[in-house]
């Protein structure tokens, strides 16, 4: 099968046509404007799989009343530095992003916050909010559920999401450091973007319903952690973090992306944020996050590779990129956006493993 053909746009055209098909489905204009900022966010990143290609299952969601679109959201402080907020199932990208002025707020005023978002629906890239946080001069970490599809170590049955983990710190730049990993050898969006471009995948990303290795995305019936049982352990942290502590859904009772698209979701997410004034003069913590970076950068090359970057580094090359040569997103993506349309293809109460 070979990669669909590509379509170069700006982001600010990619940005228009979210919006606009996210209003038609019924997003408010406020939301819609919050969410297209993410998926564009994300393609210029290059994590395409939680970008446009996104778009059509939102509005589908959206229109079926999966997404609380008059969410009414609360900040319940629970201690000096510790918080719920309450996310109604709103929209994902929306809720947390307009969750992270009291994040931060709380983080500056108690030296850490350890924050619960409470029930929401896909909340996308962790990268995009924790780029927001460095550039407060916080250090953030930031959690996430997500769908059961992760085989567990030694098991033949999915149990555990992909389970997201992100890191961030300012620099003495204008960028912070940010990244951005699943706990599996890669993230199910990955398969999504495969599928989308008519690609191969790695046999080390996968099983099939035998549990055996396939290079197939169309085949995939379970995912694998990262460095097997080590990743199998920071995904039941992650699980435990996002979800058992909120009282919400775990394990294999998070709810699947798929399965419903009238149900709210009810998925959970978590900050840590610390601000590293409260043990150090910033502007000097800053200068040796920097000094990192150039010891990084200076570092002998393996044969093969060209330059050492930090973790996250390519993702901002990727940026630089997007903003000076525009966005490659697929063909039929696009004349999706373009059409009226509020969605073509029906994801509702597909398996798991769903386009």
């Amino acid at each position: 099968m070979t990669e669909e053909t590509k379509v170069n746009i700006t982001a600010e055209r990619l940005h228009k046509l979210i919006k606009d098909k996210l209003v038609l489905a019924g997003l408010p204009e406020e939301q819609a404007e919050e969410t297209s900022n993410h998926l564009v966010y994300a393609d210029m990143i290059g994590v395409h799989s939680h970008g446009a290609v996104r778009v059509e299952y939102y509005s589908e969601r959206i229109s079926k009343g999966g997404i609380n679109t008059n969410p009414q959201l609360e900040f319940e402080q629970t201690g000096p530095s510790t918080a719920i907020y309450h996310g109604d199932n709103g929209q994902g990208h929306f809720v947390v992003n307009k969750s992270l002025e009291d994040v931060i707020r709380l983080a500056k005023e108690s030296g850490v916050a350890v924050v619960g978002i409470s029930r929401v629906g896909h909340t996308g890239t962790l990268s995009y909010y924790l780029r927001k946080i460095a550039k407060q001069d916080l250090i953030g970490i930031a959690v996430t559920q997500s769908d059961p599809m992760v085989v567990p170590y030694g098991g033949a049955e999915v149990y555990y999401g992909t389970n997201p983990i992100a890191f961030s710190a300012p620099t003495a730049g204008n960028d912070p450091i940010v990244f951005d990993m699943a706990t599996t050898v890669q993230a199910w969006g990955k398969i999504l973007d495969a599928r989308s471009k008519g690609n191969e995948i790695p046999d080390t990303w996968a099983v099939d319903a035998s549990g055996t290795p396939t290079t197939d995305p169309h085949n995939v019936a379970g995912l694998v952690p990262i460095a097997g049982p080590k990743g199998y352990g920071l995904m039941m942290m992650v699980d435990i973090l996002a979800g058992v502590l909120l009282g919400l859904p775990f394990g294999s009772s998070v709810s699947s992306m798929y399965h419903d698209l009238s149900e709210k979701r009810n998925l959970g997410q978590t900050f840590i944020v610390i601000d590293p004034s409260r043990f150090r003069d910033i502007e000097a913590f800053k200068n040796d996050i920097t000094q990192t970076i150039d010891e990084l950068h200076n570092i002998p090359t393996a044969p093969g590779f060209d330059q050492v970057y930090y973790p996250g580094e390519l993702s901002l090359i990727a940026m630089e990129k997007s903003q000076n040569e525009g966005i490659d997103i697929p063909k039929s993506i696009i004349d999706y956006l373009e059409s009226n349309e509020i969605f073509i293809n029906s994801s509702d109460h597909k398996g798991i493993f769903a386009d």
